[in-house]
């Protein structure tokens, strides 16, 4: 029996002629050094490496040709396949190169040009003003005190000495709770910190209350049914209207300028007896409008502006928080926040405080 035919001539493939291989790396190389960025050597890369490239058909053919064939066929094949891909990372690294190069001078940040800041924020003036009421008092010995803005009916009326028909325990003033009967609302007034601070502590007592509080007000030019009050109560030995009339002078001068002087109006209030209205002496005119002088728009010629309410504590309210008050007086008084920044920095409008302007806050600055 005859052995195996192996001198014979095998049938030449055309992709893979010398010639053809040849033709193939040449025009990769081309293509590879015409590229002018990274992503056009992608594309060049997918043409002459990707599975349709046509060294990768070529290479497909060898695995048909006779042994004798396959070895010069695999070896033409691959060093064009090597060449192109040491052409592929030389020209991937000249690429890279010159686009950080780029970016560098695009990217250049002079340091020696005027800085471009963004706008800056600012506090809103009622924080500012809160801040400054408490430093006041502060500064006088007195300290800050804090509650919850949702209250218990009996702190915010009970406590206070108003009984269940009082007018301001009605819907019409007061946002209550749900549900119906629960006993709770949103404050009406800071006071109920007040009542709280006796219960826990014992006298001497003298602190400053500043808080958000609620109630059923239409929006307008000098009502908002979010606000913020002021109060303070001071309960010791001995304390007299005298004490109160001085420490409001004291507050008014800090507040609105040296020599600037109050003076109290008798009037009525569940939880002071006895209770007055408490006017600011005009700080524009000073007062003078009233004796002849200048007209002054501010206080309208009167010479006073109504500032808040004030009186010493009704001994009721002493009793139902613990003090006895034939031992212990104390006076208090509230102001609105909203109506002190208006005579302060001339608002005119209260609806300005609560819109979210930053071109009012910034008004203010960091300081009032």
């Amino acid at each position: 029996m005859s052995g195996p035919n192996t001198n014979y001539d095998p049938v030449e493939v055309a992709v893979l002629r010398p010639e053809a291989v040849q033709a193939a790396l040449s025009a990769a190389i081309n293509d590879i050094a015409a590229a002018s960025s990274l992503e056009d050597l992608k594309s060049v890369r997918i043409a002459h490496t990707g599975d349709r490239s046509p060294l990768a058909l070529a290479n497909r053919e060898i695995a048909a040709l006779p042994p004798a064939a396959k070895a010069d066929a695999g070896k033409r094949v691959g060093q064009a396949r090597a060449s192109i891909a040491d052409a592929l990372h030389v020209r991937q690294q000249e690429l890279t190169d010159a686009r950080d190069a780029q970016i560098l001078v695009d990217e250049v940040v002079d340091v020696t040009l005027p800085a471009q800041t963004g706008p800056r924020g600012a506090r809103h003036p009622l924080s500012l003003l809160n801040d400054r009421v408490a430093d006041i008092f502060v500064a006088m010995g007195w300290s800050v005190a804090e509650g919850p803005e949702a209250e218990l009916e009996w702190l915010n009326f009970d406590a206070l000495n108003m009984p269940a028909a009082h007018p301001a325990r009605t819907m019409q003033d007061t946002f209550f709770i749900a549900p119906e009967g629960s006993g709770a609302l949103l404050r009406t007034h800071t006071s109920p910190i007040q009542i709280r601070e006796m219960l826990r502590r014992e006298p001497p007592l003298y602190i400053v209350c500043p808080g958000r509080v609620f109630r059923t007000d239409e929006i307008d030019a000098t009502h908002l049914p979010v606000f913020h009050q002021v109060e303070a109560l001071a309960v010791d030995r001995g304390l007299s209207m005298a004490h109160l009339k001085g420490t409001l002078n004291a507050f008014a001068s800090a507040m609105f300028g040296e020599g600037i002087t109050t003076r109290l109006r008798p009037s009525y209030f569940p939880f002071t007896e006895p209770s007055a209205e408490v006017d600011l002496q005009c700080f524009v005119c000073r007062g003078a409008s009233a004796a002849g002088g200048e007209p002054c728009r501010t206080c309208r010629n009167e010479g006073w502006i109504e500032w808040g309410g004030a009186g010493m504590v009704h001994p009721r309210v002493l009793q139902s928080c613990g003090v006895d008050p034939d031992v212990y007086t104390g006076f208090a008084f509230g102001m609105g926040l909203e109506r002190t920044l208006m005579f302060r920095s001339d608002v005119r409008d209260l609806r300005d405080v609560i819109e979210g302007d930053l071109r009012f806050s910034a008004f203010f600055g960091g300081e009032i």
